[in-house]
């Protein structure tokens, strides 16, 4: 390394180093560039490792919370699983209507089901119990009109839960069923 003059002394002479070789110089500044290319490599990986491993993290966070019922006010699976009660109906068989088997030569169809009905709460079970001839009364009014077309594929059998679950509960008014359930469903 070359020294610096002192201020005062005019005559004082520096070493001075031989300039290097050209070869020398770039190849001392292609591994600095190189060491630089692979230092921001491997922060742009590791910051794209790390900010993923972020969002995961608070989205598995996110899906916990929900189904301990936390955040959005809903309640998950768990907390639903916990609260739910079951409500069994006895077994109805019902012969469909919409067809004149007399003038036809058919012979009459018959729709049979067992049902549970789904509650928020096992409070309510106590509610509804006493009303279940109302429900089943509900449900032979409906369904002995229907057709058998009328229930016909996953369409047709969801119409009819969906209509059961609204009747029931315009009978039941102010206890509310949260769900129809078909135990069995046969169409002959």
């Amino acid at each position: 390394m070359a020294k610096k003059p002192k201020k005062g002394a005019a005559d004082a002479t520096a070493e001075v180093s031989p300039p290097a070789a050209a070869g020398e110089v770039a190849a001392g500044g292609g591994k600095k560039k190189l060491i630089i290319i692979v230092a921001a490599a491997v922060l742009l990986l590791g910051g794209g490792g790390g900010g993923g491993y972020w969002w995961y993290a608070k989205k598995k966070q996110a899906v916990a919370a929900a189904e301990a019922g936390g955040g959005d006010g809903h309640g998950g699976p768990a907390q639903a699983a916990k609260k739910t009660a079951f409500i069994d109906m006895k077994e109805m068989l019902i012969n469909l209507g919409g067809q004149n088997t007399q003038q036809t030569g058919e012979r009459p169809r018959f729709l049979k089901m067992k049902i549970a009905l789904e509650v928020s709460d096992p409070k309510i079970v106590t509610e509804v119990q006493p009303l279940l001839p109302r429900i089943e009364d509900t449900f032979q009014v409906y369904t002995r009109e229907l057709r058998p077309s009328d229930l016909e594929g996953s369409a047709g059998v969801y119409r009819l839960k969906e209509e059961l679950l609204r009747r029931i509960n315009v009978a039941i008014y102010p206890s509310k069923v949260e769900a129809v359930l078909f135990k069995e469903i046969l169409i002959q």
